[in-house]
């Protein structure tokens, strides 16, 4: 599968957190992803762009916090981020970076 542009626009970053490690435990590596990414989406571009199988794909949306920006209220962007378990034996080094 060759890489294409998009695949970059679809995939922003690995999300390196307790929760995504503990997933990894399980075979599942976490990346925050474009809002409007669907999950074939995201599958074709995690396949391409690290070599490996894709088992499954699952999404969530988290919402973001009201916080406080110079004194005065602000709302952080909403953030998708997928759940992307591998086919047995695949592996992805989230610390090597895209």
């Amino acid at each position: 599968m060759s890489t294409k542009p998009e695949h970059y626009d679809i995939i922003r970053r690995p999300v390196i957190t307790e929760k995504a490690t503990m997933a990894s435990e399980g075979g599942a590596v976490v990346f925050e992803v474009a809002r409007d990414a669907t999950k074939p989406q995201i599958k074709e571009a995690v396949e391409a762009l690290f070599g490996v199988k894709v088992k499954a794909v699952n999404t969530l949306v988290s919402k973001g916090k009201v916080k406080r920006f110079r004194g005065r209220p602000g709302r952080r962007a909403d953030v998708k981020k997928a759940y992307v378990t591998l086919a047995d034996g695949a592996t992805i080094d989230v610390t090597t970076g895209l």
